[in-house]
């Protein structure tokens, strides 16, 4: 899809999205929606992606959402609870019955059930376990045994298997017999009759080959095989650096036990994309945009907390320099571009930093290749833009000491930024802890005190 067609897309969805709204707000004096408007906006929902009826219920207030949910037909009730996000599926759930969560849950394959189950009631699940075949149930509880970052819980165990001594023209008489393959099928996965993989083979090998060859004369045999212990995000990066589509999964002994396909790995990018921005600042988790005031506070309060605390350091950074500020009220003036510069040039620091930790490209000797690397960086910059900042300060205010004060003080919290900068992720990671986590809020606190110090310290000893 071009860059076009992708606006084109998403303009048109918007104007969708503002359609249902005016249609919803087409009520009676009772509250209730006419007979009419409640046909058009079943036609709508009918003609639209799950994924995009995810879309719009993810933007409606909490009402108007439970109100086209239920004008949403059961049979696809199952696919949009897996394309909405984890807070809006709550809302949702917990707006459906006992019977209506089965017949959604019926729809689902055994990897997909497997995302929902954790968050369907949990005295429902015996009897959603009972409702499955002992195939299914099998497939669900392996992949419940799994964590929610390892490929186990996220493997698909819907795929094509063929043997490796029968022919090509046998595997395309069984291939006709589908009445359609798997979705994301691009190979197909070869085994012997012990059930252990010996190589996969893609689509178009098999279309271009003689048919009297044998799979195993045409067949790959060095695949990119994963296991169910391993980390998805880590298999995420395989698949955008191979350019897979498809892979399979093996347990120890080399067993085939199912597959993982580039949806699953797309959306643990995303996932793990928003969680880091999330973290940045401070927020423990994904929050309905349209969650009650309660929820929004317990997600937002702990860092908020710190935020405070750090605030009221640095204003008692300030409050240690009030006599200077008295004498000198371009002090006043100037110190918020010093903190200013200092956590913008920190938050650049720090999120390549996390970025790189999150592709394994920091090991311990490059870890203080990079400290040297971005302190150096840092003075530069000081030099150079301190050295504006501070011509301009000479000139507003007609003072050469004053312009120098401005230059060292730029150029020392730039440095105190690239130190916190590498600093934070790497400690934070040590700790076994997520590097993301309130890395701005940290940075910004360290770069705002120690900027108000520096530049006010410096003031007060060369100035005054």
């Amino acid at each position: 899809m071009t860059e076009l067609e992708a606006r084109s897309a998403a303009s048109r969805l918007h104007d969708r999205l503002d359609a249902i709204v005016e249609l919803l707000h087409r009520q009676e004096d009772d509250g209730r929606l006419p007979a009419d408007v409640l046909v058009d906006l079943r036609q709508q929902l009918d003609e639209l992606h799950p994924a995009d009826i995810a879309f719009i219920l993810e933007s409606l207030p909490l009402d108007d959402r439970l109100a086209v949910w239920q004008l949403v037909k059961a049979d696809r009730d199952g696919e949009i609870l897996l394309e909405v996000s984890d807070a809006v599926r709550e809302s949702l759930i917990a707006d459906m019955d006992r019977h209506e969560i089965l017949a959604a849950a019926e729809t689902l394959d055994a990897d997909e059930l497997a995302d929902l189950v954790e968050d369907l009631p949990t005295a429902m699940l015996p009897e959603l376990m009972a409702s499955l075949d002992s195939q299914q149930r099998e497939q669900v509880q392996s992949a419940l045994s799994y964590e929610d970052d390892q490929v186990g819980a996220l493997m698909d165990f819907e795929m094509v298997t063929i043997r490796e001594d029968v022919s090509l023209e046998v595997v395309l008489r069984y291939l006709r017999r589908w009445d359609e393959l798997p979705p994301q099928t691009d190979k197909l996965f070869v085994i012997n009759q012990d059930n252990l993989l010996t190589g996969v083979l893609p689509l178009h090998w098999l279309l271009v080959n003689s048919p009297e060859k044998m799979v195993s004369a045409v067949m790959a045999p060095d695949v990119n095989t994963f296991h169910p212990t391993d980390d998805a995000y880590d298999v995420a990066q395989a698949f955008e650096r191979y350019d897979l589509v498809t892979a399979p999964v093996v347990d120890e002994r080399g067993h085939l036990i199912g597959r993982i396909t580039i949806d699953a790995m797309v959306d643990v990018i995303r996932e793990e994309s928003e969680s880091e921005a999330l973290g940045r600042v401070g927020l423990r988790e994904e929050e309905d945009i349209f969650a009650s005031v309660w929820a929004s506070l317990r997600n937002r309060w702990l860092w908020l907390a710190v935020n405070l605390m750090t605030a009221f350091i640095a204003s008692r950074v300030i409050s240690l320099f009030e006599g200077s500020i008295e004498r000198l009220v371009a002090l006043a003036a100037l110190m918020p571009i010093v903190a200013g510069i200092g956590g913008n040039s920190g938050n650049q620091t720090i999120t390549m930093i996390v970025r790189a930790l999150a592709l394994n490209q920091i090991s311990a000797d490059s870890a203080r290749r990079l400290w040297r690397k971005e302190m150096v960086v840092a003075l530069l910059n000081g030099v150079v833009w301190g050295g504006v900042i501070g011509l301009v300060a000479w000139l507003l205010y007609d003072s050469a000491s004053l312009g120098m004060v401005m230059t060292a003080a730029m150029t020392l919290n730039l440095l105190l930024a690239a130190f916190a900068g590498v600093g934070i992720p790497i400690l934070m990671t040590r700790l076994g802890r997520d590097p993301a986590l309130g890395s701005s809020v940290l940075i910004t606190a360290m770069t705002d005190s120690g900027g108000f110090f520096i530049f006010l310290g410096l003031a007060t000893i060369f100035l005054m």
